[in-house]
């Protein structure tokens, strides 16, 4: 069983090795080395209960990962509501193969009431903010924070976090972000320094793109994140149940679980 680390002061425990799920709803403007075809719902539902099999109890997705967000709560449908941590994203939507951003009040309102109703959820587990590269702008000069911060205040959301692209991006969202999505791996040390901030903080991370987009040594690149007892999981995004199962089973070896 994949081993669980606690997220921030959350009060949540993800598992060390979560679910991207961007590749179950979109396969245009990918960054990924190989081209792929979408999965069949068969193929989607057989993947989330081999995830729940595994011990895997977190799973990522998008309102810009296509038709993910749906796709993954119909087969969410057939677990127990509790068997997952599921966590989206407001700011990016995707149209036509283009990406829109919006981190207006009534924009970011309207998106998590899109993402309750995709998903079969009464409430969203985590909701993060999904970047555009204006990291501190985006922070400073819209209505995304105190939207945010408003709809947990409501029950809508429990935990909200930033996805960036900048360590300056990263250290801003620690003055109210409960988490942190950074992309980090062997080839991008960048936000080093962050993670141990956000440690001392009680700021949960999440490491995204932690492969290097397909293009690392899987084995190496998973031992060399859960080596880091700060990352509270490592969101691994494949199609195929048997890489999900070695990366989870390497992640364990690593853990010393």
């Amino acid at each position: 069983m994949v081993p669980r680390r606690a997220f921030g002061r959350t009060g949540l425990h993800l598992s060390i090795v979560g679910f991207g799920a961007f590749k179950i709803g979109r396969n245009e403007g990918i960054k990924y080395p190989s081209s792929y075809a979408l999965p069949s719902d068969a193929d989607v539902d057989a993947l989330v209960a081999r995830l729940r099999d595994l011990g895997v109890n977190y799973v990522d997705t998008a309102p810009a990962y296509g038709t993910s967000e749906a796709r993954l709560g119909r087969a969410l449908a057939a677990h127990p509501a509790d068997a997952f941590i599921v966590s989206t994203k407001v700011g990016e939507a995707r149209t036509d193969g283009r990406s829109t951003f919006d981190f207006s009040d009534a924009g970011v309102t309207a998106s998590i009431h899109r993402s309750l109703r995709r998903l079969g959820r009464e409430r969203l587990d985590l909701v993060w903010v999904h970047s555009d590269g204006r990291d501190v702008e985006i922070i400073r000069d819209t209505d995304v924070v105190p939207t945010l911060r408003r709809l947990r205040d409501e029950g809508l959301v429990g935990a909200i976090g930033f996805s960036g692209k900048t360590p300056d991006g990263a250290r801003a969202a620690m003055d109210w972000a409960d988490g942190l999505m950074i992309e980090y791996h062997l080839d991008d040390r960048s936000h080093e320094a962050v993670i141990v901030e956000a440690a001392s903080r009680e700021t949960g991370v999440v490491v995204k793109k932690g492969l290097g987009a397909g293009h690392l040594d899987p084995d190496a690149a998973v031992r060399f994140l859960i080596a880091r007892p700060e990352i509270a999981s490592v969101v691994i995004g494949s199609l195929n149940p048997a890489h999900i199962a070695g990366n989870v089973a390497v992640a364990i070896d690593a853990a010393g679980a």
